[in-house]
C-alpha cells in the first residue's frame, strides 16, 4: 500500500503478533488493518501537488532523479526545502531565513534561501 506511515510506539508490538503472507512476509496492511481495528487509525490523503515515488530499484531510483530534476529546472523551486518548509510554517521568520541563506553563501541553495524573501 502506497504511503508515507508514521507509527506510535506500539507498532512493534503489534507487528510481533502478525502472521507472515503467502508471499512469507509480515505486511504492511497488516499492520494497518489492526491501527484500522482499534480506532487507532488516522489517515491523510495527499492530494494534487503530491507525487509518489518508488526508489527501490536503480531504476526508479533515476527515474526519480530525473523528475526531481525536471521539476527543480522548469519549477524554480526545490523539492524539500527544510528551511524553506520551516519558514512557510512560521517555524522560523524571515529574519532567520536570511541568517540561514547568508551563512550558505554564494551557493546556488544559498541564493535560493535568499530568494525566497524576496
Amino acid at each position: 500500500m502506497t504511503g508515507l506511515y508514521f507509527y506510535d510506539g506500539s507498532a512493534s508490538d503489534i507487528a510481533k503478533n502478525l502472521q507472515p503472507s503467502a508471499r512469507g512476509e509480515l505486511e504492511i496492511t497488516d499492520l494497518n488493518t489492526d491501527y484500522l481495528n482499534s480506532r487507532e487509525l488516522y489517515v491523510e490523503l495527499m492530494g494534487r501537488g503530491y507525487a509518489w515515488l518508488n526508489t527501490g530499484m536503480p531504476d526508479s531510483l533515476n527515474d526519480a532523479a530525473a523528475f526531481v530534476a525536471t521539476l527543480t529546472k522548469r519549477q524554480g523551486f526545490r523539492i524539500s526545502c527544510p528551511e524553506e518548509i520551516a519558514w512557510r510554517q512560521g517555524f522560523i521568520c524571515t529574519a532567520e531565513l536570511t541568517s540561514l541563506a547568508q551563512k550558505l553563501g554564494k551557493s546556488d541553495y544559498g541564493r535560493y534561501l535568499a530568494e525566497l524573501e524576496e
